[in-house]
């Protein structure tokens, strides 16, 4: 297993945030953590790196933080970039937990990781000079070039456009489809039901569904959990997700 997580529990004060959560993903899993707002979502991919205090087990957690870092890329939903670095320089820190070794595979890396990413013609731009959906963009490239098995990604897709939001679930699902892994945190239900092999459901820090999208996502769940009216069905196209109405209305 790339992660595994026993009792993992966070407390805020003596309110819990993440409760009791036990959960594992493997090789070639690409896994949509889903869930309403204030879910415990961040939350649970923070503790789940060591980077809060937790109660419980993960075993990333219980790793050195350069062993975790070669082990696991985290993409932190603050993607504002202050450095004045270009894009190819920026991108090349992904490769620093593996030291020495970078300097064989470094560029490879490097090259490979902007090529996904679609950004070749910006490797010389200064990255606090692109857009904010470019500067997202750089950031996941930089967690592609660092080429550790396991990627946690927290909202990667927001405030991109839908050609880039597609692109990146592509780039997510080819990295499991070669043997990693990707845990990424979404609210598009449809992307995640069209990309993720699995999906975890989150509700008030408490893993309350966990499966394939089709089996978990029915309308009760949809009801209680995300308190919407909504259909998901399955059709020759793909899977589709049509939200109706709040259930206030």
């Amino acid at each position: 297993m790339m992660l595994t997580l026993k009792n993992l529990t966070v407390l805020r004060g003596q309110c819990p945030v993440v409760d009791d959560v036990s959960a594992s993903i493997g090789p070639g899993e690409f896994i949509g953590l889903i869930g309403p707002n204030g879910a415990g979502k961040t939350t649970l991919m923070r503790a789940a790196l060591g980077l809060i205090a937790h109660r419980g087990e993960s075993s990333l957690a219980q790793l050195d933080p350069m062993a975790r870092a070669r082990a696991a890329a985290w993409l932190p939903q603050a993607r504002e970039i202050a450095w004045g670095l270009s894009v190819a320089e920026l991108v090349a820190l992904g490769r620093l937990p593996h030291g020495r070794d970078q300097a064989t595979r470094g560029a490879g890396a490097v090259n490979e990781a902007l090529a996904r990413m679609g950004l070749e013609t910006y490797r010389d731009r200064a990255a606090t000079q692109l857009s904010g959906g470019e500067q997202a963009r750089v950031l996941i490239a930089r967690a592609l070039a660092q080429e550790s098995p396991l990627i946690l990604a927290d909202e990667p897709i927001a405030g991109l456009d839908p050609a880039a939001q597609i692109d990146t679930m592509e780039v997510f699902s080819a990295h499991a489809r070669a043997g990693g892994a990707v845990l990424c945190s979404l609210h598009d239900l449809g992307l995640a039901a069209r990309h993720c092999s699995r999906v975890w459901v989150m509700d008030r820090g408490r893993l309350v569904a966990d499966g394939a999208l089709a089996d978990v996502l029915s309308e009760a769940l949809l009801a209680e959990v995300f308190h919407i009216r909504a259909h998901f069905k399955m059709t020759l196209e793909g899977p589709v997700f049509q939200p109706l109405s709040t259930m206030d209305h």
